[in-house]
């Protein structure tokens, strides 16, 4: 499908593995020059960028982490310097701890609010004043299903991944004016190269009755919505939660 992105400028932040990586492919494929971050999976990064170019595309890696404001913006300074401003921004990259909230401890939760929260306010941060300018820009934050209807064990994703939800939202009113959108796409269950993957052939039966589609994501389930929030067809469609999890949160 060819949605007119042609020569458009895209940072996908944790771009270079499982849905993030397939969120690059796709924008790659309609003519989007994609900026591939990446804190700790240089190899995948590198290994996307190349497929992207094999199809004919255009992309390049980028290390940057997220939750550190002048790391990034350095990252998004050479993003700027080699592909021109950046038109969409998708805040992927997340990092999540299974466990029961009071056997966590204080360490632990900063980790996973700087990457899920403090990550996301640092890069809108950095990208929204170029967008302002030229009146233009998508900005759409993937988070987890936990942050809506919270998930015991995930206490702490669910709180950051919450405060995300709430950014969007207040991003989409503040920045509607000039013509920004900003929207969040919230996820159930989907399988990637980091699942537990013993555990969950244990207990897929199990999962499956909380689903109504009977099977749980795919990464490359979420890229097309990306995509399509992206493009023209979008102009409508901002301070949006939007589900693709399989029917199993109908909220």
């Amino acid at each position: 499908m060819n949605l007119n992105l042609e020569n458009k400028v895209a940072l996908v932040t944790g771009g270079g593995r499982d849905i993030g990586k397939l969120i690059s492919l796709h924008l790659a494929s309609e003519k989007i020059s994609v900026a591939v971050n990446y804190n700790s999976s240089p190899k995948e990064a590198e290994e996307t960028v190349s497929t992207i170019k094999k199809l004919g595309g255009n992309a390049k890696a980028y290390k940057g982490d997220i939750s550190n404001y002048d790391e990034i913006k350095n990252t998004i300074e050479m993003i700027n310097k080699d592909f021109g401003e950046i038109d969409f921004l998708i805040n992927n990259a997340g990092y999540t701890r299974i466990e029961r909230f009071f056997e966590s401890k204080p360490e632990e939760w900063d980790k996973q609010i700087d990457i899920c929260l403090k990550g996301s306010i640092n890069c809108c941060h950095l990208v929204i004043e170029k967008m302002i300018a030229k009146k233009h820009g998508r900005i759409i934050n993937i988070v987890g299903d936990s942050s809506r209807i919270g998930e015991a064990n995930l206490a702490i994703t669910a709180a950051a991944r919450g405060g995300t939800i709430a950014l969007g939202k207040s991003l989409a009113k503040e920045l509607g004016r000039y013509a920004i959108t900003v929207n969040t796409i919230s996820l159930g269950l989907v399988k990637t190269t980091h699942s537990n993957n013993e555990f969950l052939e244990k207990n897929m039966d199990k999962i499956l009755k909380s689903y109504p589609l009977k099977r749980i994501g795919e990464a490359d389930d979420v890229a097309p919505m990306v995509t399509f929030l992206c493009s023209s067809n979008a102009n409508w469609i901002t301070g949006q939660v939007i589900s693709i999890n399989g029917g199993f949160c109908m909220v």
